[in-house]
């Protein structure tokens, strides 16, 4: 079957699109990735979208036209990747605008977490003229799950799996992180694990937006990071706030790593050179994920024998060799060298959690996102 998937994450800078050809089982699929494409956000789009994500007031009007720009980007490049009209789904991610982790309150009751994927899924199935499988996150929410993160299940099933633990890492605005155990040995038995980690990107990019006056979105590279001086005392202070303590899982997103956490992080480094606070940040990603796994390893459980890196900071040099720094003992490469395009990974996982919907199969797993059972995931909504 062939389906287009389609991702915007919280980066929030554009569109991805993928035309996948999938088949065989659907924990072991045989997959085939045949085109895709990807379409930036015009910067009004992307200002707007970031400003409702910080939690600004908006009119109901500019929210009613910005889920309907937010539709037609999604179909612009869904044509894009797929002129011909191959794809018989679209599995459809909508633009996060906020997620709210469930919690516990003070008397020990479970608050279920919400989670909002602007897209008017109708218009979109209209204009492709295909069903759309979308709002991939509410089943699990209302099982009492974080919602998030839904790839770790469908990296495995893409992946497959290795002689020893392997990590996949997602570097897009929050840092995610995906465990697959062995294929043979005990650990074979072991569930499939992942869990947010925290900033990736988000803080950074901010960060640049501010420092250049709107006029660079992010450190391109890691060039502006490499000519600073990260500072090891301030990443460890922050290392200790409350979010990175959590075991997973766990979820997270602009609504904690967005501008008011970063205004909040460069009052600490008030005065420094401009290059430093960006090295700092930087390196602050990547300490967040070398201490995620750390904590793996004083719990006792097996530390991956590599890290895969996907998403748009593997393109980040700093950022990657900060990880190569800190996460020491793992072989460290991007996706792209197993043939999963870094990219266009997560948008081939919705493809995925799609192509599960048609089956009926459960995407999300209770070991990663807490929900109470497994459930299939997404609403389907066909052409009018």
């Amino acid at each position: 079957m062939r389906v287009l998937g389609l991702m915007s994450g919280t980066s929030a800078d554009g569109v991805d699109a993928v035309l996948v050809e999938l088949s065989g089982s659907a924990d072991h699929p045989r997959w085939s990735l045949l085109r895709s494409a990807s379409l930036d956000y015009p910067t009004s789009t992307r200002q707007l979208i970031l400003a409702v994500g910080q939690g600004e007031a908006k009119t109901a009007a500019s929210l009613l036209n910005l889920s309907e720009t937010i539709t037609k980007i999604q179909a612009a490049v869904a044509l894009e990747c797929d002129p011909e009209g191959q794809a018989q789904l679209v599995g459809c991610h909508g633009q996060t605008l906020w997620h709210r982790p469930p919690e516990r309150s003070r008397t020990g009751e479970l608050q279920r977490g919400a989670s909002w994927q602007m897209l008017q899924a109708p218009l979109l199935a209209q204009l492709l003229k295909r069903p759309v499988i979308f709002d991939f996150r509410a089943a699990d929410l209302a099982l009492g799950g974080q919602g998030a993160p839904l790839v770790p299940k469908a990296d495995a099933a893409l992946l497959g799996r290795t002689k020893g633990w392997r990590a996949l890492l997602n570097l897009g605005g929050i840092a995610n992180l995906t465990l697959i155990p062995p294929d043979a040995g005990p650990d074979r038995l072991q569930p499939v694990r992942g869990w947010d980690c925290g900033p990736a990107n988000s803080l950074i990019d901010l960060a640049m937006e501010q420092f250049s006056e709107g006029k660079e979105s992010y450190d391109k590279g890691g060039r502006l990071a490499t000519t600073g001086h990260c500072d090891e005392a301030l990443i460890l202070r922050w290392l200790a706030e409350p979010y990175f303590q959590l075991n997973p899982p766990k979820s997270t997103g602009r609504e904690l790593f967005g501008r008011a956490d970063l205004t909040r992080r460069l009052q600490d480094m008030q005065g420094r050179p401009i290059a430093n606070q960006i090295a700092t940040l930087t390196a602050f990603s990547a300490a967040v994920v070398a201490q995620d796994l750390q904590q793996l390893s004083n719990q006792n459980h097996p530390l991956p024998i590599e890290l895969l890196v996907a998403g748009g900071g593997s393109q980040n040099l700093t950022l990657m060799r900060e990880l190569n720094r800190r996460c020491r003992g793992l072989r460290l490469r991007r996706s792209d060298e197993l043939q999963l395009p870094s990219q266009s990974r997560e948008a081939m996982v919705f493809a995925l959690l799609a192509w599960w919907h048609h089956l009926g199969y459960p995407g999300n797993a209770p070991a990663i996102t807490g929900a109470q059972h497994e459930a299939v995931l997404g609403i389907r909504v066909n052409p009018a």
